[in-house]
């Protein structure tokens, strides 16, 4: 039109070198939907007669609270759906939900996230970074709890791990959370320091008394 041929090779070229305004990282994203997004993930515990019993939690991320967790032998579509449903039965919804890939997220999981009106979000194949705080809660299950214990049946898994979470959401301090537990406590800074037991004394709670 003004009497220019610039061959297509030219214009690429041009285009490569423009400067494209960088794209959000994954760690932003995470950090800029912290009290919004909750993740969701499995893992495996053996019990003592070599059986394998699968573990599954909703972790909300902002405060890192457990909002829910089952067990069971037998992971299906249809049973994590309504793990799904009794995580949010009595609070809002979160706008965001990561997991993986794992087949068990079918048909059922899916539409049951998107009738409550939340975005799935993705993690890359084989990426257990992208999913961090499930899987750094998971770590701490292990380091913390299970490997200190020999978990005989499922029954006995759901009662040491609520055990566990009592103590995680209550005593447990989080460097994240300024050195407060998930759900906040009261500092003292007056009276007698007493250790109290929890996890049957595998773990302790320290308070302050009046002397």
């Amino acid at each position: 039109m003004l009497g220019i041929q610039i061959s297509e090779r030219t214009v690429s070229r041009i285009l490569r070198r423009l400067r494209r305004p960088p794209t959000q990282t994954w760690k932003t994203f995470l950090h800029n939907h912290l009290g919004q997004m909750v993740s969701i993930d499995f893992f495996t515990v053996p019990t003592v007669t070599l059986r394998v019993l699968f573990v599954f939690v909703v972790l909300e991320h902002r405060r890192r609270q457990v909002l829910h967790f089952n067990v069971t032998e037998h992971p299906t579509a249809a049973w994590t759906a309504q793990q799904i449903v009794e995580a949010f039965g009595d609070r809002d919804a979160p706008r965001y939900l990561i997991r993986d890939r794992d087949r068990v997220y079918g048909d059922d999981v899916r539409v049951r996230i998107a009738s409550l009106g939340i975005e799935e979000v993705l993690t890359a194949p084989q990426s257990p970074w992208q999913n961090p705080y499930a899987e750094r809660l998971i770590g701490s299950i292990r380091r913390d709890c299970l490997n200190h214990f020999v978990i005989l049946n499922a029954k006995h898994l759901k009662r040491t791990l609520a055990s566990y979470f009592g103590y995680y959401h209550r005593s447990r301090t989080h460097l994240g959370l300024d050195k407060q537990c998930p759900i906040p406590r009261q500092v003292s800074k007056i009276g007698r320091i007493i250790a109290i037991p929890q996890l049957s004394g595998l773990h302790h709670r320290y308070e302050r008394v009046a002397a």
